[in-house]
């Protein structure tokens, strides 16, 4: 177990958990909402600590991360536990839906043994929620050398978290998931605002940030609330900023609600397109145009994909189109293989 950074010590033996907006008061022997964080006689410990439940290698691409260290690949870890409760949780079983702390046992040095060991670039916390293992990602991060390292997350992060976070990554994938509605609704939190300002402080301290858009029938799939969503990003966070419009398929409590129509996955990208947005990509679609990078000035493929595989690259040295020289926004060039 580890101790945890983030806590304010109450009375009786209680204590306040600021790694998320939640801020848990935890009584003594008990756990917070994220399943994880267990107080031990006033101290807050992490019980997931140097115990992933799942360590895989996959393709950047998979998180997904199109414009960081195209075409690498990323050694991906997780541990239990998250601080939402969204109904259509793909990965519910490990996220909360469990009744025992399991996971090998892995310190934070082997996890990059391991990343080296496979040949990976990086490493990505990911499949749960890295906020709520915060502690094992920042030590994990601590014995990392010329590899990086990203976040996919919620965003649904406090402030002094975001902060810690952006210090120690390089880039971050955050799920904007609808709008307060949607998160009460369907996510189990009050709001979306400390989304929205853990992806300002992400942008403010120079992590690259792309951002995923799950679109559920029903429910965030209108065009207003595309567009407002679309607008916020271009506003606050840069027109050249990567938007990933993911297809969402029956999962966990929505088992009976359809698939996204491709046609409104279509539509998004188009309203976004329209309002400026240089890269829009469409997720969950194997095979669509909107899987490949387009130069915006000249329209050129510039990195043609095949699910999340990189099936061409038409780059030159400093990530420019070869076509017309236009500078691609991309990150993490210095992993990539010329």
């Amino acid at each position: 177990m580890k101790k945890k950074i983030l806590q304010e010590s109450l009375e009786d033996g209680k204590v306040r958990c600021n790694t998320c907006p939640r801020h848990c008061i935890i009584k003594e022997e008990d756990i917070g909402i994220c399943k994880i964080r267990k107080n031990i006689r006033g101290t807050l410990n992490l019980l997931t600590y140097g115990k992933p439940v799942a360590t895989s290698v996959d393709p950047v691409e998979k998180k997904p991360f199109f414009h960081f260290a195209p075409g690498t690949e990323v050694y991906s870890v997780a541990t239990q536990g998250c601080n939402l409760r969204c109904k259509f949780c793909q990965n519910h079983s490990i996220s909360y839906g469990w009744d025992e702390i399991k996971g090998i046992n892995r310190l934070p040095e082997e996890v990059v043994e391991g990343a080296e060991d496979t040949g990976c670039k990086g490493i990505a916390y990911t499949y749960t929620e890295p906020t709520v293992f915060l502690e094992y990602c920042l030590d994990t991060i601590e014995e990392s050398r010329d590899i990086y390292n990203v976040f996919v997350s919620n965003g649904y992060m406090s402030k002094e978290t975001a902060e810690i976070a952006a210090e120690k990554i390089d880039a971050i994938n955050i799920d904007l998931k609808g709008n307060s509605e949607f998160y009460r609704d369907l996510c189990g939190v009050p709001d979306n605002k400390p989304v929205y300002r853990t992806l300002e402080i992400m942008d403010e301290k120079d992590v690259f940030v792309e951002v995923t858009v799950l679109i559920v029938p029903g429910h965030n799939d209108d065009e207003e609330h595309i567009r407002e969503k679309v607008k916020w990003i271009k506003e606050n966070i840069g027109k050249d900023t990567p938007i990933h419009f993911s297809r969402f398929t029956p999962h966990h409590e929505m088992k009976h609600t359809p698939p996204t129509p491709v046609e409104t996955l279509e539509n998004a990208i188009e309203i976004a397109e329209d309002l400026g947005m240089d890269y829009v990509y469409c997720g969950n679609v194997p095979g669509h145009q909107n899987e490949n990078t387009y130069c915006p000035d000249c329209g050129k493929v510039v990195i043609k994909r095949r699910g999340f595989r990189v099936m061409e690259k038409n780059l030159n040295s400093y990530g420019g189109c070869t076509n017309c020289g236009y500078e691609i926004n991309l990150g993490g060039m210095e992993y990539v293989e010329k």
